[in-house]
Order: C-alpha cells, then sequence, then structure tokens
C-alpha cells in the first residue's frame, strides 16, 4: 500500500487560514457506537494505539453511557484502563453524574457532555427538555471542573433537525452561551444529520462572535450526508476555528437521528489540509494503514475517498 502519492497534494497555502489544525479524532467512539456488531475491546484498544501512532493528539475512547442505550459502548470501565498509558488526551463522553463518576474513578481528565439546540432531539436523545438537559448538565460539569477536569460541550443539531428542520441561530447562540457560562472549556458544533452549507456555517460562527463566544473555545463536527463537510470545514477554518472533529475512515453517524451518515473521514481531511499547507501532525500513510485495518474487522471497506486512493481498494 502506497503510503501517499509522490508529491501529492501540493501544498498551496491560501490567505487567512491557521497554520496548524488540531483534529479531534472520534472514530473509536463516535464511529464505532454506531456498529451493529460490538467491536471486542482488544480490538477497540488496538484502534486507539494505531490512531495514537499516527501523530493525533486527541483520541474520543469511550462513552460511559449505560450499556441499554450504547451497547457498544459497554465495556468502558475495561477498554479505558488499557489505553489511559498513551501519551495522548483521551476524552470521554459522560451523560450525567452516574457516567462521571465512572470516569474519574478511572483517572479521566478530560470529558463531554451532550447537548441539543432542539427541543425534538433533545427529547429523542435525553428524554428531557433542552433546559431539562442543561439543568442535569450544571453539576456535572462544576464537579469536573472542580477537579481541574477538561469538559467539552457537544452540541447537536446546531444547523438542521430531522424533526424541526431549519434551526434559528440564536437558538443555537443560546445554548452555546449556556454551556459556555456553565464552564465548558470548549463547544463542538454539531451538523449531526450533515445538512449545512459554508454560507450557514459562516452566519452561525459571525453570530456566536457578536454573542461573545469566543472563536478559540469552537470545534466543528461534521457529516457528510450531502457531501458538503469538507466545503464546511473550509467555511469554518476561515472563521478561525482551529478544531475539527473527524473519524478515521469516516465511521458512524448517529443512532438517534436515522438521516445521519458517516462523520468528516480523517483521511479526507488531512489531505485537503494538507494541500492548504495546514500543519495537523498526522502521518497519513499511518492513518490509512489503520483505516484499513479496521475495514477488515468490520468486514467492509472504508467509505473515506483518501483511504480508497490511497490503498487502492476498489472505488
Amino acid at each position: 500500500m502506497n503510503a501517499s502519492e509522490p508529491g501529492l497534494p501540493m501544498a498551496v497555502p491560501a490567505e487567512g487560514l491557521p497554520a496548524r489544525v488540531r483534529i479531534h479524532e472520534v472514530g473509536a467512539r463516535d464511529g464505532l457506537q454506531n456498529e451493529k456488531a460490538t467491536v471486542p475491546t482488544e480490538v477497540k484498544a488496538e484502534f486507539i494505539r494505531r490512531l495514537a501512532g499516527t501523530g493525533l493528539t486527541t483520541i474520543e475512547a469511550t462513552s460511559f453511557v449505560h450499556p441499554t442505550w450504547v451497547p457498544q459502548l459497554a465495556d468502558a470501565e475495561e477498554l479505558y484502563p488499557a489505553v489511559a498509558d498513551l501519551p495522548v488526551s483521551l476524552p470521554v463522553l459522560v451523560p450525567n453524574a452516574r457516567g462521571l463518576d465512572r470516569a474519574l474513578t478511572l483517572g479521566a481528565r478530560r470529558v463531554a457532555v451532550f447537548a441539543s439546540a432542539t427541543e425534538s432531539f433533545a427529547k429523542a436523545n435525553l428524554n428531557r427538555t433542552v433546559d431539562e438537559a442543561l439543568a442535569m448538565f450544571e453539576p456535572v460539569v462544576s464537579r469536573a471542573k472542580a477537579q481541574d477536569v477538561h469538559v467539552r460541550g457537544y452540541l447537536s443539531m446546531c444547523f438542521g433537525d430531522p424533526w424541526e428542520g431549519a434551526v434559528p441561530l440564536p437558538q443555537v447562540v443560546k445554548v452555546c452561551r449556556a454551556l459556555l457560562d456553565m464552564g465548558c472549556d470548549e463547544l463542538s458544533l454539531g451538523d449531526t444529520i450533515g445538512v449545512a452549507t459554508p454560507g450557514h456555517v459562516t452566519a452561525l460562527l459571525t453570530a456566536l462572535a457578536e454573542a461573545g463566544v469566543p472563536v478559540s473555545a469552537l470545534g466543528v463536527h461534521f457529516h457528510d450526508t450531502y457531501g458538503q463537510a469538507l466545503s464546511n470545514t473550509l467555511a469554518a477554518l476561515q472563521q478561525g476555528v482551529t478544531t475539527v472533529d473527524a473519524s478515521a475512515g469516516g465511521l458512524g453517524g448517529c443512532p438517534y437521528a436515522k438521516s445521519a451518515t458517516g462523520n468528516l473521514a480523517t483521511e479526507d481531511l488531512v489531505w485537503m489540509l494538507r494541500g492548504l499547507g495546514i500543519d495537523t501532525g498526522v502521518d497519513l500513510g499511518r492513518l490509512v494503514a489503520t483505516s484499513v485495518w479496521m475495514a477488515a474487522h468490520l468486514g467492509r471497506p472504508s467509505p473515506s475517498r483518501t483511504v480508497r486512493a490511497l490503498s487502492h481498494q476498489e472505488q
């Protein structure tokens, strides 16, 4: 397997873009939680180890949710200790106080809560209203911060909702502001069903800036349902965003939003950033090899165009 094509892509920097982007890798959590078959713990651990070997510095490891809701991640207590010695950040999802307790017991230093910009998705995902969910997260975030634990706030349905349709910008800004005010260190703006377009991304980021939300606290999480994830990412970079969520091999979707398809593939993102002369610290050849390895375990080829091109898999 070729690690890359010789001299390609040619690096041609564009004005107004960051020099470096931090990739928040979500394949091991957001990707594998959507698999129909449960992936063995030792395979998950090896996947995370291989991802760490590519130069990725932030790898979301697992989720401390009740196994009834996400059975694919029921092994969090076994998995986290198996990778905790890696020299990378290993955030974990904690839906409530019980999840935080489980994570802290194992020594987790980076956690994430999962909110919604819309009432419909809050009900489907958390069985609560938006305000009730925020009230549930507040003591979780407060306790985490009291122990000097880094907290990320995921915000779903920022650009559209399968039940409600278009989501007004002020509605998204309000929930973002609430998450920051309760103590979240960073926010991830989720295009859960992949309906965003670049102008919409620019408008939301502008509205957030006008509301006093620093762009340094923002990451973006795009799904590729309509093939817009890379163009939306570029629009976000033009607004100063330097944290981008992506999933090795394009794994993942959302179990509570049936129209959601895979996340932005990390390899596709790295290829674009390399072509723009933006540093990620990621070895693309190793990353492709890791996704090919995981695809073999899952019994299907990777949906990532870059993985297929560089590994010469059937298109």
